[in-house]
């Protein structure tokens, strides 16, 4: 395994302001951003004190790295006050928070050369999380700025992208060091657990998560109107 350069590192940790920001941008709810801010914190300091590196542990520390942000998103979205939350999210904003996958997915390729993910987790795998981020700008300017598209378009578009979430996340769960690991065993997902990558599965999917969800909810509902504040 090779060392990952610094450009990397810091172009990932701009990722995920970038994030944090257009989901602030999509709520403007300071709380929630203060309260992923201090997830983010919580989960640097059990990174760099090498709690997701411990393998033998029961139940699988690599658990305790994603678990929590999908269980947030989920009791979220299921709940009365979630709802309502959620309700209240501009869905302009919910869909230039895709943009963030480009990145990411560039990042993902230089982790693998770095030996700390599989090639299965990258676009020349069968990750093509990517095809979400690219096609994003032209989706915005169709819906938002031209109303050349209609909502349900939107809608599917959404549903295919949260599909090509679904897949990476299987891959990556899969390709992790736990005893439930059934893929890369020559070159394991490892890089996930290091600072500040966590933030990959601990913050960033998780939002990305909840952003196509709440789109769903929101296209689907009786108006199908859409937010363009």
């Amino acid at each position: 395994m090779t060392e990952i350069s610094k450009f990397v590192t810091i172009g990932f940790m701009i990722t995920t302001a970038l994030t944090l920001w257009f989901f602030y941008r999509a709520s403007k709810h300071r709380k929630t951003l203060y309260s992923i801010m201090i997830w983010m914190g919580i989960l640097s300091l059990l990174s760099l004190f090498g709690f997701y590196k411990n393998t033998e542990a029961f139940p699988p520390r690599f658990v305790f790295l994603i678990g929590p942000g999908i269980l947030v998103v989920l009791l979220v979205f299921f709940s009365r006050k979630g709802r309502e939350f959620s309700d209240g999210l501009s869905l302009k904003w919910l869909t230039l928070i895709h943009g963030v996958r480009i990145p990411v997915e560039i990042i993902l390729l230089y982790a693998f050369k770095a030996g700390l993910i599989p090639e299965l987790m990258t676009f020349k795998g069968y990750n093509y999380d990517i095809l979400s981020g690219l096609s994003m700008p032209i989706i915005y300017y169709l819906v938002f700025i031209k109303k050349r598209m209609s909502s349900k378009s939107l809608l599917i578009w959404n549903i295919i992208s949260l599909g090509l979430l679904i897949n990476i996340l299987t891959i990556a769960i899969l390709s992790a060091q736990t005893p439930f690991q059934k893929l890369a065993f020559d070159q394991p997902n490892i890089g996930v657990t290091y600072f500040p990558f966590v933030w990959l599965p601990g913050v960033i999917v998780p939002i990305v998560l909840f952003s196509h969800l709440v789109a769903i909810r929101q296209l689907y509902s009786k108006s199908l109107k859409i937010k363009t504040y």
